[in-house]
């Protein structure tokens, strides 16, 4: 069966850190780019981080960027998400999603999502 799975949230102080996990099953990563998304309640949901397989580039959202850090493991067929100097309004759900290939921004090109891991930041 093919399953992208996440783990690692949980609830952390502002200024916090948590590192999250997206492990596959029933297939492998390694000809797959893979996303990070969120989705806070009343709001769409965003584009988070994406590394690519083919070189290895990676994306960061804007409101994320130079806090958060995506990489990969591909011998041990996951994707993780180190989230550093989380903020209140980081508190979302979530979701890591796979696509072949390269990072894209359109959410409808990916082509398997995890269930999501709730993430909430605050004293």
């Amino acid at each position: 069966q093919v399953q992208l799975v996440e783990s690692g949230g949980g609830l952390v102080q502002p200024g916090g850190s948590l590192r999250l996990s997206c492990a596959a099953s029933g297939f492998t990563l390694d000809y797959y780019a893979i996303g990070w998304f969120r989705q806070a309640p009343g709001k769409e949901r965003e584009g988070v981080s994406c590394i690519s397989n083919s070189d290895g580039s990676t994306y960061y959202g804007d409101s994320v960027k130079g806090r958060f850090t995506i990489s990969r493991d591909n011998a041990k067929n996951t994707v993780y998400l180190w989230m550093n100097s989380l903020k209140p309004e980081d508190t979302a759900v979530y979701y890591c999603a796979a696509v072949l290939g390269r990072c894209s921004t359109w959410e409808a090109e990916y082509e398997y999502w995890g269930q999501g891991t709730q993430v909430t930041v605050s004293s």
